[in-house]
């Protein structure tokens, strides 16, 4: 068989997973389902969780361990499913061994430690992939190409407003909605947009009936390059009128006007009248997505949007919208990625 990347062209990946948790179950459940991998071990400090998530996930009699090193077995790549504050040394670890990495988001707690992050991939020379799993819906596709077809672009905005009750170390974040959620949505305007913000503008509060400790709702305006803007209005203890997970979103450009629900396809107003929109593509979506690309990825030696290297900047929208709310003032994203 032919060999690209390393990896054997037609036969299944094989790949360790590391982290047994709720969100390592979905995982798990998605490596079940996807043939062109297999897992051939699961890591994880509570090995009763990772026997108990491999059982119920279809991975029966999969080796696990606590760490990489005690697992010992042959592989292909890593997934990264850890806490955030795990991300680092685990991908670091895994770089060294020369695997590449496909890692949950967000990269890292700061912006510093996922440059560090990207410097160990670059130096290692292999891939590390960041699932920003929100790219992979089908709707999301169909309004990136039809935002794509209309020209200049103005402005784009999202409004998220949802009522989760988490419990948990969510209520007692200083931000809440910024720092666990809001990643998705800025990953998602870059990735619409085309280009990184090179400021943002942001504001905080806890409305009076939060059940969150920290600030649960959020606005911010980001400025892109050739003067196009981003708003962001979301809060996380909204009840009523709920948006999407996804959240509502509006484009404006020089030849008409797209929105997206978060949920189904979206829908355009041109110029000239058109309101055709293209076939949902019928790709794998969210962490299904995720996998996929990191397959094709390291078969072909494609660079996904989201290497790290990439990825810092969605990151750094965070960090810049908490400095922003924290100072009062305008920040650079310059500010946080140390340029």
């Amino acid at each position: 068989m032919a060999e690209q990347a390393g990896v054997m062209i037609g036969d299944p990946i094989a790949v360790v997973q590391v982290g047994a948790g709720s969100m390592g179950r979905g995982w798990l459940a998605t490596i079940k389902k996807n043939p062109d991998v297999r897992l051939v071990g699961l890591v994880d400090l509570d090995l009763d969780t990772a026997r108990a998530s491999a059982a119920g996930t279809g991975h029966d009699g999969v080796p696990v361990a606590r760490s990489l090193d005690e697992l010992g077995v042959e592989a292909d790549a890593v997934i990264n499913v850890t806490v955030p504050q795990a991300h680092a040394p685990v991908a670091r670890q895994a770089l060294a061994a020369g695997l590449p990495v496909l890692c949950e988001k967000p990269i890292a707690p700061t912006v510093a430690e996922a440059q560090q992050m990207a410097a160990a991939a670059a130096a290692a020379g292999k891939l590390l992939m960041i699932s920003q799993s929100r790219r992979y819906f089908d709707g999301f596709r169909q309004f990136r190409q039809v935002v794509g077809g209309l020209g200049t672009l103005g402005s784009v905005s999202c409004e998220f407003f949802k009522a989760p009750h988490f419990g948990g170390f969510r209520d007692a974040m200083d931000q809440p909605l910024l720092v666990d959620m809001a990643i998705h949505t800025f990953d998602a305007a870059r990735a619409l947009i085309g280009t990184d913000p090179l400021s943002v503008y942001c504001e905080t509060f806890n409305p009076a009936w939060s059940w969150y400790a920290g600030d649960a709702a959020a606005s911010a305006v980001f400025e892109f390059p050739d003067g196009i803007r981003f708003s962001y209005v979301g809060c996380w203890c909204a009840d009523g009128q709920q948006t999407s997970w996804n959240g509502t979103w509006r484009a404006n450009a020089q030849d008409g006007t797209a929105i997206w629900d978060g949920d189904n396809a979206p829908t355009v107003e041109r110029l000239d009248g058109s309101t055709d929109v293209p076939p949902a593509p019928g790709l794998p979506e969210q962490i299904a997505g995720s996998l996929a690309e990191f397959v094709d990825c390291l078969r072909t030696g494609a660079e996904p949007a989201t290497t790290a290297s990439a990825n810092i900047a969605s990151l750094a929208m965070v960090e810049a919208a908490v400095l922003s709310s924290d100072q009062g003032r305008r920040v650079t994203l310059g500010e946080v990625l140390g340029g």
